[in-house]
Formats: C-alpha cells, structure tokens, sequence
C-alpha cells in the first residue's frame, strides 16, 4: 500500500520487516525548520503489523474522518495494530494514505 508513495516519497528503511517513507523537501512547523518530513510506515511484529501514520501529527483533525473500525485500532496517536487481514480495514488505511499525502502536498512537504 505504501509502494505507490515512494515514487515522490523516500524509502529510507525497506527491509523484510520494516518499511518506512520520507520527503526530503525542507518544511518548517511551527516556525522550526526540518529538513524532512516522515509520512508513513509499516512494522511487523511477532503478534501484528503496526502502521504508523504521521500525518496526525500535523493535523490531528484528520482523525475525525478516519471512520471508527480503523480508530479502534489506534494505540497511542499515530500507530496503528492491524492483528488480522481485513479487507475493510485495508480499504480505510488507503483512505487515509490519501488523505495524508494530498494534505503534505496541499501544505508543500513534498
């Protein structure tokens, strides 16, 4: 699912169990300059997959369009336990992909 991102995204970590994306566009937050911007990643774990979604940090409004099966989810603010392949739930973190990539190029991050 993160694949298609990393045409504009950087994989910087891409291993058996852990894949992560990044822009490299120079952003500043909050009136701090970064040289970087993490968007997403995925790590498998002995008893699931966590996801972690960093675009709840810069808009933590973006929650609320997450419908409810996928907030049950949410453990801590941006990381997701999927413990079981289920279509619906794959079907709303691609939403939410979405979502969060067009908000970090509606705000120039990448």
């Amino acid at each position: 699912m993160l694949l298609p991102y990393s045409k504009i995204l950087q994989a910087r970590v891409d291993t058996d169990t852990r894949y992560e994306l990044w822009s490299n566009k120079p952003v500043v937050i909050d009136g701090r300059s970064k040289k970087d911007m993490f968007f997403a990643s995925i790590i498998i774990q002995k008893g699931y997959v966590g996801f972690y979604f960093m675009p709840v940090y810069a808009e933590k409004e973006i929650l609320d369009l997450f419908p409810q099966d996928l907030l049950q989810l949410l453990k801590g603010k941006s990381c997701f336990h999927i413990k079981e392949h289920n279509k619906v739930i794959l079907k709303q973190i691609g939403t939410a992909l979405k979502t969060g990539f067009k908000m970090y190029k509606q705000r120039g991050w990448v």
